[in-house]
Order: structure tokens, then sequence, then C-alpha cells
């Protein structure tokens, strides 16, 4: 095998192939990299056995087709600090990888391409297209409320739903949960839904542009496989079953507060100040168009705000973690944001006052 190739061309999928790379592997070829060379594309492989990752290059000068695997982090280390602009020479010599570049040489070692794992490929029940951003949208709206090591393993991840003409992401870690919907081109009469690792999600969010080129995405009985043109990514899926969000939403909540999302969001950060560093907790007091923030934390300290709303009720107190509350406002877009409440032991529903495509729940905290 053989190649030369220009670093900034070989960079951009190292990056993105090695961060799928675990760095403490069980099995030594899973901290590698599977470089192959046919006719005038390179492809690079990365996977840890959960999420796979392969990018493919189009090579501008004449190569001598093969494969081998190198050790990701180091080659991606290399190349990053070489200078810009420059040609990268790769050939394997004697079981190592030999690197040149200028002045530059370095010997990488190599393990054999047949002892790198595949996840098998299996026929998908359906496929899709999205454009990327859209796919983008519902990732960056739900994601942050996925848990992270959570026992019951089906909340580390994220809910793809499936229904027809619409695409719907779910997260929840139990105490909040995020939900968006977007249109999609998907003729399937009945509802399917999988669950998406956390860390596949991760990837996949690394992946996708802001633009409307297309994602073909195929979903099979154990895996997701996304597929961009210059990337091809796959992820197993988490086998267990979703909590019915449906039931989660609250329903009913006659106390609506309209207030304007920066503000909120600035008085909130203002005040997590002082909350206590582990619960987070702060007491929100409505009354006829104003809403009052307070927290306090063990060292007696205390912080107050107090901001206009549009709210017609009744007198309502009631306690947040105001992390969960800065999450949502930092997400959704538009000026003004609805919280419908209905009393202090009842979960509150967030979203956009104006056509927007995202709910998000926010359980009470007892203070």
């Amino acid at each position: 095998m053989k190649l030369t190739i220009n670093r900034e061309a070989l960079l951009k999928p190292l990056q993105l192939v090695a961060g799928v790379v675990e760095r403490r592997q069980t099995l030594p070829v899973l901290s590698n990299v599977l470089l192959v060379v046919e006719g005038d594309q390179l492809s690079l492989t990365g996977t840890d056995l959960e999420v796979e990752l392969v990018g493919r290059v189009k090579l501008e000068q004449s190569a001598e087709s093969g494969e081998i695997t190198v050790p990701a982090r180091k080659l991606m280390d290399i190349c990053k600090s070489l200078p810009e602009d420059c040609d990268i020479e790769l050939k394997v010599n004697d079981q190592k990888v030999i690197l040149r570049s200028g002045r530059s040489r370095f010997t990488l070692s190599t393990l054999p391409a047949n002892d790198f794992p595949n996840i098998e490929e299996e026929a998908g029940s359906f496929t899709f297209s999205i454009a990327q951003s859209r796919l983008r949208r519902l990732i960056d709206r739900t994601g942050f409320a996925m848990a992270q090591q959570d026992v019951r393993y089906y909340l580390n991840g994220m809910l793809l739903e499936v229904n027809n003409h619409m695409l719907r992401s779910v997260a929840t870690d139990g105490h909040r949960l995020a939900m968006c919907s977007v249109d999609a081109d998907i003729s399937q009469d009945n509802k399917h839904q999988v669950i998406v690792p956390r860390k596949g999600i991760l990837e996949l969010a690394r992946l996708l542009t802001e633009g409307d080129e297309a994602v073909n995405i195929t979903v099979g009985g154990n895996h997701i496989r996304a597929n961009t043109g210059d990337f091809t990514f796959t992820s197993k899926l988490v086998d267990g079953k979703f909590p019915d969000y449906e039931r989660v939403l609250p329903r009913g909540g006659d106390k609506i507060v309209i207030g304007d999302r920066q503000t909120l969001r600035q008085a909130f950060n203002r005040t997590a100040i002082l909350s206590n560093e582990k619960y987070r907790g702060i007491r929100m007091m409505l009354n006829e168009n104003t809403m009052k923030i307070m927290a306090n934390n063990p060292e007696q300290e205390e912080a107050e705000e107090e901001v206009t709303v549009n709210y017609p009720g009744d007198a309502l107190e009631i306690g947040f973690n105001v992390s969960y509350l800065l999450d949502v406002l930092s997400v959704i877009s538009g000026d003004a944001v609805k919280l419908t409440l209905s009393d202090s032991n009842s979960s509150a529903l967030i979203e956009e006052t104006e056509g927007g495509d995202s709910v998000y729940v926010v359980m009470p905290m007892r203070l």
C-alpha cells in the first residue's frame, strides 16, 4: 500500500473517525484506524464495537491498493503537528507504516487489517432521507436531556420515532424530558421506535452539517446506519423499552406564564450563582405579572431576582433545578417562552410561544 495525500484532505476525516476510537481498549486493534486504498479512494474506519465510522477521501495522485491498521491517536497527532497544506506520503514496509512529509519521517507500528472487526451488514427494515440540518436540529434540541450513566440503560440514549411523514426525537433522564418533531419524507404507516446510544448520537451530531444535503438513514433490527456520501456511520441500537413519553407530558395545566426568553435566562443564570452547588435548586414565586426567583446555599448566601412576565393567575410557589431550566432556554429559539404549570407538585411544560417544534418537561424540586 502506498499513497500521497494533502494534509487537510486527510485530517478532517481522520479527526472524525478517531473520535469514535476509545483510548482504553480491551482489543489492541480497536485503538487503531483501518486504512484501505482501492483505486483512487482512501477509506478510514474507526470502531469501538458499538459505533463504527467510515470516512472516504478521493486521492488526487496515483496510489497502490492495500489495507492496514495504524494507531489512530498517534496518526492524528502527527498530521496535526505537520505544517498546513503539506503533502503526506504513507507507505507500508515490513509490517510498519512509514509516513513522510518534507524533512519529517515517522515509522508507526501496525496490525493486520484482517484483525479489524466490522459490523455485519444486515437487511434494513426501512430507509429514508432527511436534510442533515433537520436531523442535526433534532439532536441539538433534545440531546442534552439524555441520561449519562443511568442504571436504566435505555435512558442513556435517544429515542428516534418514525411515523408517517414525521421524525421525532425524545430524550429523558427521569427528571426532565425533551421532545422535538420535524417533517420528513417518510412513508411509514405504523409507528417505529429505536433507541440510539448516547455515544452514537454525539458522534452522529459531529458529522452532520447545517446544510440541506441529504443524509440517508437505514434502520435495521440491531443497527442504525447514516450515509452522507463522504461518511458512513453505523451504531448498535439499545435493546430496551423507552418509557411512554406521551404519559409524561403534563395535561390540563391552567397557570400559563409567558416571559422574555433572554431576560429569564439571564435572571436564572445570576440566581444560579448562589444556589446549592449539589442540588442547584431555585424557588420560583409567581404573582400577578411578576416572577420572583430566589436561591440560597449552605453558606447562608442568598440571591433574588424579580422579572416582569405575562401571568394573570393566582399566586404559586414552585422549586426547580435551575440547570434544567437553563438547558431548555439555551436550545430553544424565539423571543418569548411559555411555561404551563398546574401546582407546586406537578411538572412544568416549557415551549416556544410561536410555531415551535419542541416541547420540554421539567419536574419540580422539593426545597
